[in-house]
């Protein structure tokens, strides 16, 4: 079914997925932070499940679009880092991580369920397993976009702070100050479609070993 050029079933499929990837990535930074004694992501009330704390309309939009996206960051403090570079790569490194452990999940649930598919005669149980196995390619999908986005190295994306984290002090403050010209090279890398260039063949090579058959 179509809704002003958009495929209303397959918005509904991704739907759950997004918002379980954007808000697992997003905890997922706040709960490292916080284990290495930041409580800035807990204060902020950042340390929650519910998706609607950390959905950033424009990035969800995205991900449901394009299959790949953003959520809001998770404020983080480094003055609480005993050990500001590595920790920083820590939490940096924890929400791509996070999405790339989650679609091994949905792979490891849909595997079995696909071999149950075949066998089973009840039309009921059919459309409920059809329906699993599209959320769960769906979250594979979603998971393996998101995570590689976020590792691009364009601030404010999580792959700046792991590579400003790799880098020599001076190098890594000249890196960052780049930071602020970020969103507007990113948004010229979408139009141009070299987001999509850089990401889908990467994508579709993991997703092609995640989903079976």
């Amino acid at each position: 079914m179509q809704m002003f050029g958009f495929d209303i079933h397959e918005i509904i499929i991704f739907i759950v997925p997004v918002l379980l990837a954007i808000t697992i990535h997003e905890v997922a930074h706040g709960y490292t932070a916080y284990l290495l004694g930041d409580p800035t992501a807990k204060m902020a009330g950042r340390l929650t499940l519910n998706p609607i704390k950390h959905l950033d309309p424009i990035g969800a939009l995205a991900l449901l679009l394009v299959k790949v996206g953003w959520a809001k960051p998770v404020p983080i403090n480094p003055i609480y880092f005993k050990d500001k570079k590595r920790d920083i790569l820590l939490v940096s490194a924890a929400g791509p991580l996070s999405n790339f452990i989650m679609a091994i999940i949905f792979s490891l649930i849909i595997k079995p369920i696909i071999m149950l598919f075949g066998s089973v005669q009840n039309s009921a149980l059919v459309s409920f397993f059809s329906l699993i196995i599209e959320i769960c390619s769906a979250g594979i999908i979603v998971n393996i976009g998101l995570g590689l986005f976020n590792l691009l190295p364009i601030p404010p994306l999580d792959g700046s702070n792991i590579l400003a984290s790799l880098l020599p002090d001076k190098i890594s403050a000249s890196f960052m100050r780049f930071g602020k010209y970020g969103f507007i090279v990113l948004i010229l890398l979408f139009f141009t479609g070299t987001v999509h260039k850089l990401i889908l063949p990467i994508l579709y090579f993991f997703v092609s070993k995640l989903l079976p058959g």
